[in-house]
C-alpha cells in the first residue's frame, strides 16, 4: 500500500477557494483545554468549534478544512517538541561519549522511533478511512485520525522534553 494515500485524502478534502475564504479556524479552545491541564481530550476541540461556527462547517469540505487546520496546529507542536528533544538528546549523547560510553545514542533512537511512528500513523489512518468503503466520510475520518494521533504524539514528545528539563 502506498504511504501517499493519507496525503491524497487530505488533498482531496482541501476546501475550494471560495469556501476557504469564508471559513475561519482558531486553536483557542484546544489551547484553553491544554492550559486547564487536560491533554489528549483536548484534541479536536478547535476543529469541533470550527465546524459548528462556520457556515458549511458540517459539509465534507468544511470538516476537511477544520480538521486539517487543527492537524497542522498539532503537527507544528509535534515538530517543535521533536526538535527540542533531538537537541537535548544530542547534548546527552555527547556527554555520554565524553564520559566513555559510546553505546548511548538517544538521538538516533528518537529519529528511528519517529520514522516508525509516521508509518504506523499513516497505516492506522488509511485503515480508518477504509471503514467508510470509499464514501464521503472517508476523508474526514482520515483527517480526524491524523489529527488525534498527531496530538497524542505531540503531547508524548512534549512530556519527554519536560522530563529531560528536570
Amino acid at each position: 500500500m502506498s504511504r501517499a494515500r493519507p496525503a491524497m485524502i487530505v488533498l482531496a478534502l482541501l476546501p475550494a477557494p471560495a469556501l476557504a475564504q469564508e471559513m475561519r479556524f482558531s486553536p483557542a479552545l484546544t489551547e484553553a483545554c491544554l492550559a486547564a491541564g487536560a491533554d489528549e481530550g483536548c484534541a479536536g476541540r478547535a476543529a469541533d468549534a470550527c465546524m459548528a461556527d462556520n457556515p458549511g462547517g458540517g459539509s465534507t469540505v468544511g470538516m476537511g478544512f477544520c480538521l486539517e487546520n487543527e492537524r497542522v496546529w498539532w503537527d507544528d507542536r509535534l515538530n517543535a517538541a521533536y526538535k527540542a528533544l533531538s537537541s537535548i538528546h544530542n547534548r546527552q549523547d555527547a556527554g555520554a561519549r565524553a564520559a566513555g560510553d559510546p553505546q548511548v545514542n538517544r538521538q538516533q533512537s528518537l529519529r528511528e522511533m519517529q520514522r516508525a511512528w509516521i508509518g504506523w500513523r499513516d497505516a492506522a489512518c488509511a485503515y480508518e478511512a477504509a471503514q467508510w468503503g470509499g464514501g464521503t466520510g472517508a476523508g474526514p475520518a482520515a483527517l480526524s485520525c491524523l489529527m488525534e494521533i498527531t496530538a497524542r504524539q505531540a503531547l508524548a514528545l512534549e512530556s519527554r522534553v519536560m522530563e529531560a528539563g528536570k
